[in-house]
């Protein structure tokens, strides 16, 4: 009876995060570690589905760098990045969107479908989602990377509105018409702040952002992380995470959050939990 009724405590606890987030848009990066375990493969995608049973609107923007590499290598050719951003010619972008738009999206749907939900997969070029310009570093050409310029929302909130879960490739399609492929984190960011959700979450391989002594950073606001970019606390490829977070806050997000991926139903612990150590939450 005492292990029931802890049970029944714990389904309470939850009622006041279930309530506020209740009909909110919730938009989740899904990459690294999370998208290769199995384990943690299910409990993604039983904590996607939970939510959604819950009256939550997730939308899901995934990311698949390794999987590319890992294609790219199988066929003989190598990958050229210019500060952490893979170089892509006509040939390369032709792997992009088969790993990205065909292999992985369809693997993520299935999975949430086996999780009892429903989902339909989309890039960013369906429907002139993700509009972008072709993007430069220090006067480097990258090729067939973009930049997201402009999000066309309405396959989205259709989506969504039908009781669907959004599985979105981070492909973008520029004026011309010709795709492009874009930072699933920057992607993740923009539609975020397109549909002025209630939270953004990025899944990544490190427990959050760590201070001048490697522990944790459990809240930060946006004046605090631009001190410690500054500074040198926070560097290398954290750098462009917090700065989505900063970019979505700005499009009226209300809240970002960077969440350890390789901890099972890491996304119902940050959801359901004010606890310290789940992750870094970057508020305005």
């Amino acid at each position: 009876m005492e292990r029931l009724v802890e049970k029944a405590k714990v389904l309470m606890e939850a009622l006041p995060y279930m309530q506020r987030l209740y009909g909110k848009t919730i938009v989740i990066k899904y990459g690294g570690h999370a998208m290769t375990d199995a384990s943690l493969q299910a409990s993604f995608a039983a904590d996607v589905v939970m939510l959604k049973q819950i009256g939550v609107r997730p939308v899901i923007v995934h990311g698949g760098g390794p999987q590319i590499a890992e294609t790219l290598e199988r066929l003989g050719r190598t990958s050229r990045f210019v500060e952490g951003r893979r170089v892509t010619d006509d040939e390369t972008m032709e792997v992009v969107e088969m790993v990205l738009g065909g292999k992985i999206n369809r693997q993520i749907v299935e999975l949430m479908q086996q999780a009892g939900g429903r989902a339909v997969g989309y890039t960013g070029s369906d429907g002139g989602m993700l509009r972008v310009r072709k993007k430069m570093i220090d006067g480097q050409d990258l090729g067939r990377v973009g930049e997201v310029v402009a999000v066309d929302p309405g396959v989205v909130r259709s989506a969504l509105d039908g009781g669907f879960i959004p599985v979105i490739a981070p492909i973008g399609v520029d004026d011309k018409g010709l795709s492009h492929n874009v930072n699933a984190d920057e992607a993740a960011g923009a539609v975020a702040a397109e549909l002025r959700a209630e939270k953004l979450m990025l899944l990544t391989d490190v427990e959050g952002v760590l201070d001048g002594k490697n522990e944790l950073i459990s809240e930060l606001s946006v004046e605090q992380c631009r001190r410690l970019i500054a500074d040198g606390t926070i560097k290398g490829g954290m750098i462009p995470k917090m700065e989505c977070c900063i970019q979505a806050l700005s499009g009226q997000v209300a809240c970002t959050h960077i969440v350890d991926g390789r901890v099972v139903h890491a996304v119902l612990l940050e959801i359901f939990s004010d606890d310290a150590g789940i992750g870094t939450l970057l508020v305005p």
